[in-house]
């Protein structure tokens, strides 16, 4: 049975880079294309659809931030940040604008292929554009984690839809419900293990989904326990 790989689409302003690292994607079996500003990303989009994008920061005209943060609010995409620009003021922006994974130049492109691979790993079954429970089956009594629609279901039946990074960070807390995670720990289970962890990245998705749940009056099953960490109360 053929493998389904996600279609990738670049946004990169620097015409070398951009061909070598779409002829790069297109020899691992991706099927990718490139575009030099946002502008060009837009008109193609439409004609050709993706299920990640790789943005570049630095871009002419509208910049990579105002991409991300466009393309997360339409919801349905993985989105990867490939910039030049590292620091930590950058990165938490564009994190918390809806980006999955940043990565800094230059940027090893096995490494990138890893990245991709695990992002479309985790979005899978995330195209359904409402979240809903099953409807040929009883409501189920206690919290439960739906992978085929990327959506967390409460006791009554109602489902609350996830992004890549919150399914992956409930999918550890659900594992143990009552276990309490110190950030450190979901640090290293979401991303690279580091020496000093940028527990900030945690505290960026908790975030986003504590808003979400609120916007939608969904009752969230995570506790933070002050000085400790994280809790799945499944209750």
């Amino acid at each position: 049975m053929s493998v389904h790989l996600p279609r990738i689409a670049l946004i990169e302003d620097n015409d070398d880079l951009r061909e070598e690292m779409v002829f790069f994607l297109q020899s691992r079996g991706y099927a990718a294309w490139g575009a030099s500003s946002a502008e060009d990303f837009w008109k193609r989009l439409h004609r050709n659809p993706v299920d990640i994008v790789l943005v570049d920061l630095g871009l002419p005209g509208e910049d990579g931030f105002s991409v991300i943060e466009y393309l997360n609010e339409m919801s349905g995409f993985g989105l990867i940040v490939v910039s030049a620009r590292g620091g930590q003021p950058e990165r938490l922006r564009g994190l918390t604008l809806g980006a999955d994974i940043y990565l800094v130049k230059p940027v090893n492109f096995a490494r990138l292929a890893e990245e991709i691979d695990k992002l479309w790993a985790r979005i899978q079954g995330d195209g359904a554009s409402e979240a809903t429970a099953p409807q040929d089956t009883a409501p189920p009594q206690k919290w439960s984690l739906d992978a085929a629609h990327s959506c967390l279901i409460d006791p009554d039946g109602k489902a609350l839809r996830l992004t890549a990074q919150e399914f992956s960070l409930l999918q550890i807390l659900y594992r143990n419900p009552s276990q309490v995670y110190a950030k450190e720990i979901l640090h290293d289970q979401l991303f690279e293990y580091d020496e000093h962890p940028e527990t900030h990245r945690v505290d960026v998705i908790l975030s986003r989904l504590r808003k979400k749940a609120r916007d939608q009056h969904f009752r969230l099953p995570i506790r933070a326990i002050f000085g400790k960490g994280v809790v799945f109360i499944d209750s």
